[in-house]
């Protein structure tokens, strides 16, 4: 009986050793490339303005999921604020934008080999409309001239028309 119990309790110490192990493994970083990295470097807290209009913009950039999202809140002054999620798919960088329109583009990068500090969006597809002609983002360009300034240029369409809007930023946290 005393080895029964010795070879039990043998067999459970391996049992935890080896789903602590997997459980670790589990929480890996997420993979992630120069450019993903780069975007990660935005975390904080920003302050800017729309160029033409001169509104006021709050931006915040979150590091979320294990690494594997970077979470932007833009706050324009006296609107609804905006989410977009930026995530790494292959060798691309994916953003959807949850817009106070109630719809939800996504848009993508080209592939990308390195961390270029200017990155081009193209639109894919939009959810939560009515038709594909409704107003939506079709397009966005991020710049990162250094770590202390952002620039990103948004692009709508609605019925087949585009405006572009600048917001230029400066790091505040």
């Amino acid at each position: 009986m005393p080895q029964l119990r010795s070879l039990l309790a043998l067999s459970l110490s391996f049992f935890f050793a080896a789903a602590l192990a997997a459980a670790q493994e589990m929480h890996l970083p997420a993979r992630s490339t120069p450019a993903f990295d780069q975007l990660k470097s935005l975390a904080g807290e920003w302050e800017g303005k729309e160029t033409s209009s001169g509104m006021v913009v709050k931006l915040s950039y979150k590091v979320v999921s294990n690494g594997s999202a970077v979470m932007e809140t833009m706050r324009p002054a006296n609107e609804p604020e905006m989410i977009t999620m930026y995530t790494l798919e292959g060798d691309r960088i994916v953003v959807t934008h949850y817009c106070s329109a109630g719809n939800q583009p996504t848009m993508q990068t080209a592939p990308l080999s390195g961390a270029t500090g200017k990155y081009d969006f193209t639109f894919v597809r939009v959810a939560g409309t009515k038709s594909p002609d409704e107003g939506h983002m079709a397009g966005l360009s991020v710049s990162i001239p250094d770590k202390d300034h952002l620039v990103e240029v948004w692009t709508f369409q609605n019925q087949g028309q585009s405006h572009a809007a600048t917001f230029t930023y400066t790091r505040a946290k």
